[in-house]
């Protein structure tokens, strides 16, 4: 149930709190007062979108939110909230809370940002809402059959009928995307060509990079083996190298040996390993200059491979990697031309496969919905007796179509509210307080076999009035007593019945027009539904003996 409820800066609305009770919560007050705006806030608080038009003037934002208590059983359904990371402790109540400002609106469960998405699927969950514009909503068949199928608790059932037809419009799609990618003869002979000109050079992943360094080396060639070689003449094969120079210092440390033989067999040792090293790096430079030194054939042949690499890179890359990849990609697309009838009848048979599952599924949708819809019916008609159609007929008319999300069932609701009149459908024989009743009637059928805890009601009593509002009143009472009730009413029948009364009242306040809410009860209650039926003695005294005072 919603305990509180909380609305800042909306519209009429400075700052107003409710504080709920179980049961029937009912809100009245006089025309323009801004009962509805109540109603449209709670809306934005189950994910309707907003506009900056909700904000009251000179204010930058807008608050609503909503403490409730949960039952243990509802608790179930609101695991999904775990993967989001919202924990829910077991003795504490889940708060909803919009915040909307001129440009965006931020949303929270438990203080948690969630999208409003989320919010709206909470509060699905959660709320059940009918508002005035809904009486015509109950005329669309897809809403028609959303009822049924909430009252036979078919939501698996759907759902597995809406994966399937998915699974078998992707099929479709996957062949009908394969058909518009199968080449033509002229793209044929292009991806033969791409596949013979890379297979046929051979290009290896970083061959590019080495068969450029290289290129690199044997360009400068000249320039590298007259520069090692000098170094080589430098350290090893002129008359002053640097090996020739090391051999008389060895020799003037052999002077030294007869001084201090072991400094001088220490210093010997160094210039051994020095020698060492300096015959060791002119070797190497040897090699070096020799590895560079490639005859013009080669050269040409070197000079030759970029260009093929570069063609290829040009025409298929920008690098080999993307080269092997488009050669593999024409490799696929040709496999697929010369293999297009074995795909083509494999994909047929997918769709096949799908299809039949869809059907399946739907056939055992459609059973289901026709074994409740008799029972459906008759609780429906059981409840417009109660509501002042002593001798209506409804019933539920069913019609086959193409296998869609929902099935491949159309339905109409038929009803008649005479005697002796057939069923025709509802759409076109009910009046508005006819279909207010009629809805009241599905609401009170459904409110049985829905999970829904809470139930508000935004004027589901217009167009009625005399005995059939005294019926919906005392039937709003009665749903009351599993669900909480927040109704909107114009009613004294049916305010006289709820168990809880707030009366919302506009004023004006230094040129500003302020909408506020307060529950009452005693004379002051007793005032309200006097004023609701007139504001006579009379009325006064009828009021007294609706409220049994």
């Amino acid at each position: 149930m919603i305990e509180n409820l909380r609305i800042r800066n909306f519209a009429l609305i400075d700052d107003l709190r409710m504080e709920l009770s179980p049961g029937f919560n009912v809100i009245t007050g006089e025309t323009g007062a801004g009962k509805t705006i109540i109603m449209q806030a709670v809306g934005l608080l189950l994910g309707e979108r907003a506009s900056k038009d909700v904000l009251r003037s000179g204010s930058e934002s807008c608050e609503i939110s909503a403490e409730i208590k949960l039952g243990k059983s509802l608790r179930k359904s609101l695991v999904f909230l775990e993967d989001l990371g919202i924990e829910i402790p077991e003795d504490e109540n889940i708060i909803l809370r919009r915040t909307i400002g001129a440009s965006s609106s931020r949303n929270f469960i438990n203080d948690c940002p969630v999208s409003l998405q989320t919010l709206k699927t909470l509060g699905e969950i959660l709320i059940d809402t009918h508002g005035p514009h809904e009486h015509q909503s109950v005329l669309k068949q897809s809403v028609q059959l959303d009822l049924l199928d909430r009252y036979a608790g078919l939501e698996n059932q759907v759902s597995e009928c809406r994966r399937l037809y998915s699974s078998w419009k992707d099929a479709i799609e996957e062949k009908d995307s394969f058909e518009k990618d199968i080449p033509d003869a002229r793209e044929e002979d292009y991806l033969k060509h791409s596949v013979e000109e890379i297979r046929s050079a051979a290009p290896v992943e970083k061959e590019d990079e080495d068969i450029s360094s290289r290129h690199r080396l044997i360009s400068n060639s000249q320039a590298i083996i007259e520069s090692a070689g000098a170094a080589v003449k430098i350290l090893a094969e002129s008359e002053d190298s640097m090996l020739e120079k090391l051999f008389e210092v060895n020799r003037t440390l052999l002077s030294l040996e007869k001084c201090d033989p072991d400094k001088a067999a220490s210093f010997m040792a160094e210039t051994e390993d020095i020698r060492t090293r300096i015959s060791s790096l002119s070797d190497s430079l040897r090699d070096y200059a020799g590895s560079v030194e490639m005859d013009e054939k080669e050269f040409l042949r070197i000079e030759e491979r970029i260009r093929i690499l570069s063609t290829l890179k040009r025409k298929y890359g920008p690098e080999i990697k993307d080269v092997l990849k488009a050669a593999e990609d024409a490799e696929a697309k040709l496999e697929k031309i010369r293999n297009t009838a074995e795909i083509r009848e494999k994909m047929d048979a997918k769709i096949a496969e799908a299809k039949a599952g869809l059907d399946k599924a739907a056939s055992a949708l459609g059973r289901r919905r026709k074994a409740a819809s008799a029972k459906f019916a008759k609780e429906v008609e059981g409840e417009l007796r109660k509501l002042g159609f002593a001798k209506s007929a409804f019933s539920v008319e069913f019609s086959t179509a193409d296998p869609g999300p929902d099935g491949s069932d159309r339905i109409e609701f038929m009803f008649s509210a005479n005697p002796g009149e057939p069923p025709k459908a509802l759409r076109n024989v009910a009046s508005s307080g006819e279909i207010s009743r009629v809805m009241l009637a599905l609401k009170t059928v459904l409110a049985a076999a829905d999970s829904v805890p809470i139930l508000i009601f935004d004027e589901i009593d217009s167009n009625i009035g005399g005995t059939t509002a005294s019926v919906v009143g005392r039937e709003l009472a009665k749903l009351a007593k599993t669900h909480q009730l927040l109704c909107i009413s114009h009613l004294p029948q049916v305010a006289s019945e709820a168990d809880t009364h707030f009366v919302v009242e506009k004023s004006s306040r230094a040129g500003r027009t302020f909408t506020s809410i307060c529950r009452i009860g005693g004379k002051d209650r007793i005032a309200e539904i006097a004023r609701m039926l007139g504001g006579t003695d009379a009325a006064l005294r009828h009021a007294m003996e609706m409220l049994s005072v």
